[in-house]
């Protein structure tokens, strides 16, 4: 987990970072522009204009985080995927130069927090790929469509007994997502406050201190901990138990495991829902129609900034040579954006084929819920609308306050009336 830090009231526009740690040493290379590095800021559009001017260049571009750590950032979609699959390059934050906008906050090492799989290269990340997939492979996700169906049905209701209003964001966004990974998992749902406001504090950068995060990841890791003991004497249909009798993770492993798969299961997809609502509330023609979970993550790319990365060896991206020991912000929101793959990619229009997109990341790394994601969502659209079809925003669009701050984009709430 990683995003742009900035220190906000009301969101407002990104600030200096404070010292992490970083190597901060000026950039050596006298054939080479540093551009300030782009943020999604308040009141701009997304794209950040300067993702277009990047793409351009057509190679990467120096820049710095905002910590002033010097970074390559890479914005064509085939320069992407090739930072994303390429073997000299790592997802390993433990490696020289791997970019961190924090001391917390961004992908852990394992010496943090053991079994946060994101965090490894092949062949230290297939062990834990391999015993996973099977449980987010579209036939057990099909297996499980009529608990998701049943949950957002169950969560329309709650929403409806609002009244007439609420925010859609507390009411309905969060709790779907976290009440099914919470049932896929098998941790219990009265859990859920507990992890939601651990979460809280690991992704919102700018209202959290480095301790306080270490300390949420703890509190998580040792209740996880606890669950996954538990588990062991008394073993269920769930993910944790039928990953515990593999025997391949041992249970430290799997609570980094679990915790991973707790806070991208919920926080990743509810900002998706409440960004997707928003948006078919303002292009109501789409409502209904196909294709639009895919355009949606495509066009919001509200991971741009997760898929931090380090050169392990001298490595050609775009037509230049990074070294060993630099590090690489690959932006996926650029790449969903590349005019090159999608025609008029800044439009939102669900009747392009938007499966190339890098939403979901791509390569051994690509995301492993990616079939949850968009059943989920589809259940959610098309629940939601066909039960409340008033549902309309309760306030001008400009208002709605937008997330600059986490380590994925989003909204911080979302008022609405039926």
């Amino acid at each position: 987990m990683i995003g742009q830090h900035t220190k906000t009231q009301n969101d407002v526009h990104p600030d200096a970072e404070t010292d992490t740690g970083a190597d901060t040493r000026a950039d050596t290379r006298a054939d080479v522009d540093v551009v300030d590095f782009p943020a999604r800021l308040a009141g701009q559009p997304f794209p950040p204009r300067q993702y277009a001017d990047l793409r351009e260049r057509g190679c990467p571009v120096r820049s710095h985080l905002p910590n002033g750590q010097p970074v390559w950032l890479v914005s064509g979609y085939e320069d992407v995927r090739t930072v994303l699959t390429d073997e000299r390059i790592s997802a390993n934050p433990a490696n020289p130069g791997f970019p961190r906008v924090a001391l917390t906050g961004g992908v852990p090492t394992q010496d943090q927090i053991p079994g946060w799989f994101v965090g490894l290269d092949p062949p230290e990340h297939d062990r834990y790929r391999k015993v996973l997939i099977p449980e987010f492979s579209v036939r057990r996700i099909r297996g499980w469509r009529p608990v998701i169906q049943q949950t957002v049905d169950e969560c329309v209701t709650a929403l409806l007994e609002h009244g007439g209003e609420a925010d859609l964001v507390s009411a309905f966004s969060v709790a779907v997502p976290s009440r099914i990974i919470a049932t896929i998992l098998g941790v219990p749902l009265s859990d859920r406050d507990f992890y939601e406001s651990r979460t809280q504090i690991l992704v919102n950068l700018g209202n959290s201190t480095d301790e306080e995060r270490t300390e949420a990841a703890q509190q998580l890791l040792r209740h996880i901990h606890r669950l996954i003991t538990i588990k062991q004497k008394w073993p269920g249909d769930d993910l944790i138990s039928r990953i515990l009798a593999t025997g391949v993770l041992a249970p430290r492993e799997l609570s980094g495991v679990v915790m991973l798969l707790l806070i991208a299961g919920h926080e990743t997809t509810a900002n998706n829902i409440s960004l997707g609502i928003l948006t078919l509330l303002r292009h109501p023609e789409w409502i209904g129609g196909e294709g639009i979970v895919d355009e949606l993550i495509r066009f919001h790319s509200v991971a741009d900034l997760v898929a931090m990365r380090t050169v392990l060896e001298d490595v050609d991206v775009g037509g230049r040579v990074l070294h060993a020991g630099e590090g690489i912000v690959p932006l996926l929101g650029s790449a969903n954006h590349d005019g090159a793959v999608f025609d008029d990619p800044d439009r939102f229009c669900p009747g392009r084929s938007a499966r190339g997109h890098v939403g979901f990341g791509y390569g051994v790394h690509q995301c492993l819920g990616q079939n949850l994601v968009r059943v989920e969502m589809e259940c959610v659209f098309d629940t939601l609308f066909a039960r409340i079809p008033t549902l309309r925003l309760a306030c001008p669009p400009e208002e709605v306050p937008y997330k600059y701050d986490g380590t994925v984009f989003g909204v911080r709430s979302l008022p609405v009336a039926w």
